[in-house]
């Protein structure tokens, strides 16, 4: 039997990441243990949106069935994108054929090379409208892509369409992935865990891919 490789596309939660602090709580010294203090931005780092984030919908993180964080992945190859280029359809190519409905979507644009550089955010590359109807069309189940958006986050307009055409054809959004470059199939089986927090708008997540576990 083949190795069961697990891949982790999660960048690891870290005080150089806006909207995060981490304080010492406790420490064996002085309470017999050691344990932190997070302050987290729902949206830091590796994260899921849910529809309330755009009030889309009214849906928010602890609602949304758990049966769809684990799903077949088509990883796409993207990488060589130029900085802030929509990716259209055509970019797709021949894999657009291999998406059925219920499939999620792995875009690796190698955008995770960027991480800490103002490049990272100012210049990713984005989903275009068209691509994002088409994979509403295809109904989807999870978009994961490596910039901190799946639109230009510094075009307010831009931003709020794209998250809404996705999310109001019930996409669940990841963002902020890593480790893209690791993967070496274009199957695999996607595992992604956001926190579970009441009326959560979006959340760190985990998100993992396995190369021969099959769903």
């Amino acid at each position: 039997m083949a190795k069961n490789r697990i891949i982790d596309l999660t960048q690891p939660i870290s005080e150089a990441m806006a909207g995060v602090s981490i304080e010492q709580s406790k420490s064996i010294e002085t309470d017999g243990w050691n344990a932190s203090t997070l302050h987290l931005y729902s949206h830091s780092g590796t994260h899921m949106d849910a529809p309330i984030h755009f009030d889309v919908t009214r849906q928010t993180l602890d609602q949304i069935p758990i049966e769809r964080f684990i799903s077949r992945a088509w990883v796409i190859d993207l990488d060589g994108i130029s900085p802030s280029e929509k990716i259209t359809l055509n970019h797709l190519g021949s894999s657009r054929n291999l998406i059925s409905h219920g499939d999620s979507v792995l875009l690796k644009t190698g955008w995770g090379k960027y991480i800490g550089q103002s490049k990272y955010r100012d210049e990713l590359p984005r989903i275009s409208e068209e691509l994002a109807h088409w994979l509403g069309e295809k109904q989807i189940n999870i978009l994961g892509v490596e910039p901190p958006s799946v639109a230009d986050v510094n075009n307010i307009e831009e931003v709020t369409k794209i998250h809404t055409i996705l999310m109001k054809n019930d996409i669940l959004i990841l963002e902020g992935l890593t480790n893209l470059d690791k993967i070496e199939k274009n199957e695999v089986t996607l595992m992604a865990f956001p926190l579970n927090y009441k009326n959560g708008d979006g959340a760190p997540a985990r998100v993992l891919v396995s190369e021969n576990l099959t769903v």
